[in-house]
């Protein structure tokens, strides 16, 4: 059975930072590209980052710079490191498993994690 787990969210002030662990079961996170999407109360969901199965990684523009996604392959965890918070970062923070990497295409993925909460407060 395939899981992700996706954990670490929490509430924090303007410029703090939250490190993300998105922990993979079932699959080989060498097989598969993990994505970490969010999704802010009345809007769509929004690709963030990703890192692909030869270790490449994307970030969308609004996180370019602040955030850093990670993997521990000896762990099957994917990491997302979060810098410089502000109030907009504030959704539910996805984790899925894709044959590619995707910030645009949600429907690309596979399989999803149950999603864990970040809160920025100004």
């Amino acid at each position: 059975e395939v899981q992700l787990q996706a954990s670490g969210g929490g509430r924090v002030q303007t410029g703090g930072s939250l490190r993300l662990s998105c922990s993979v079961s079932g699959i080989g996170t060498g097989h598969y590209a993990i994505g970490w999407f969010r999704q802010a109360p009345g809007k769509e969901r929004e690709g963030v980052s990703c890192i692909g199965v030869s270790g490449y990684t994307r970030y969308s523009d609004s996180v370019k710079g602040r955030f850093a996604v990670s993997e521990d392959a000896a762990k099957s965890t994917v990491y997302l490191q979060m810098n410089s918070l502000k109030p907009e970062d504030t959704a539910i923070y996805y984790c899925g498993a894709a044959l590619f990497c995707s910030l645009v295409s949600p429907e690309a993925y596979n399989y999803w994690g149950q999603g864990t909460q970040v809160t920025v407060s100004s």
